[in-house]
């Protein structure tokens, strides 16, 4: 073990854009193991997009982050120390402990222990995670998708959106991703199997997306909001389904807007659900049961942006939210 531990907590809470100032690296000794306790030595730290709502002090589905502690964050770790009896050292788990090198459990409450054996470790942060889980639960439980329908999926080349995306071809649905720049588009057509994917960054991307959904969308997975929702909204057909995931390019808006053509929703009977994959949890075995068989089998495909050390976990997230990243936003913690 390093002689410290390292931890990057929330310095003061931001306005508009996330600032790296807004975060500071603080070392400390680490943790005795006390009766009932583990220890563990996270490895791998997810950083998603929820994250910049839990900087705010607002009224919301989960506390904020609190100034001076560590960010909240999922984790891929391996226990060091033990005086539970339900793990020993050596246990590679999946837990919530933020953005730090080591944590200390009270009787390992919220670790689960995976095996790396068939699915890789990252993996549990990602297509077979939080992530996918929240894709699996906004597909199959809201949008309901089948032969005959087209689902559009907003940030199609991220953790969540590639799943849904894939998920939704799975279930016999033509699946259209939308994402920022080639690059990005063909990956989601050309390795994640999409039937098409358009650049919303384009000029012409209100006309690109009405040509790859000639009979209209029955289903659109929300990631993203503001210009992106608004153009989706016009091509709707009756009865389509909107799983509300995320509205990541209002997260930092000081104003955040919201939906302009809301008459299109209500003449279409659209239904728009918001949901948290946290709200969920008696479904979670069976969401990783079948997520962890599709990629175990080649039918969940998924890429991963590693960050390399804790001290770039700040830049990191900021680019997260700038969509610089292809696939998942890890952070390598243990270098």
């Amino acid at each position: 073990m390093t002689a410290k531990n390292v931890k990057v907590t929330l310095a003061r809470r931001p306005t508009g854009w996330v600032q790296e100032s807004d975060f500071r690296i603080v070392e400390s000794a680490i943790p005795d193991v006390g009766s009932g306790q583990v220890l563990v030595r996270n490895h791998f730290l997810s950083l998603d997009p929820y994250m910049r709502g839990r900087m705010n002090d607002s009224a919301s589905y989960a506390e904020p982050a609190k100034i001076g502690e560590p960010m909240v964050g999922g984790t891929v770790g391996e226990v060091v120390k033990s005086n539970s009896e339900k793990f020993s050292p050596g246990d590679m788990v999946v837990g919530f402990l933020g953005w730090q090198l080591y944590a200390l459990v009270d009787r390992g409450i919220g670790l689960t222990k995976i095996s790396t054996k068939v699915v890789p470790a990252t993996a549990y942060l990602g297509a077979v995670g939080m992530p996918g889980v929240t894709a699996w639960m906004g597909m199959t439980q809201i949008a309901e998708p089948k032969e005959g329908k087209t689902a559009v999926i907003s940030a199609a080349s991220g953790a969540v959106g590639s799943a849904a995306g894939q998920i939704a071809k799975i279930k016999g649905a033509r699946a259209v991703g939308i994402a920022g720049g080639k690059k990005k588009c063909d990956y989601v057509v050309e390795e994640l199997g999409f039937d098409a994917c358009v650049d919303y960054r384009s000029e012409t991307f209100a006309a690109d997306l009405k040509k790859v959904v000639p009979r209209g969308i029955d289903i659109y997975f929300e990631n993203v909001g503001g210009k992106v929702l608004e153009t989706v909204v016009a091509l709707l057909n009756p009865f389509a389904r909107i799983p509300l995931c995320g509205l990541i390019s209002q997260y930092n808006e000081v104003r955040p807007h919201g939906l302009d053509n809301l008459q299109a929703i209500l003449t279409n009977r659209v239904l728009m659900q918001g949901f948290i994959v946290s709200d969920r949890l008696d479904i979670w075995p069976a969401a990783l049961t079948e997520l962890g068989g599709w990629v175990a089998a080649g039918k969940l495909k998924y890429r991963e942006t590693i960050a390399q050390g804790i001290e770039h976990a700040p830049a990191a997230f900021i680019g997260m939210l700038k969509g610089e990243n292809f696939g998942k936003q890890l952070v390598k913690l243990v270098v």
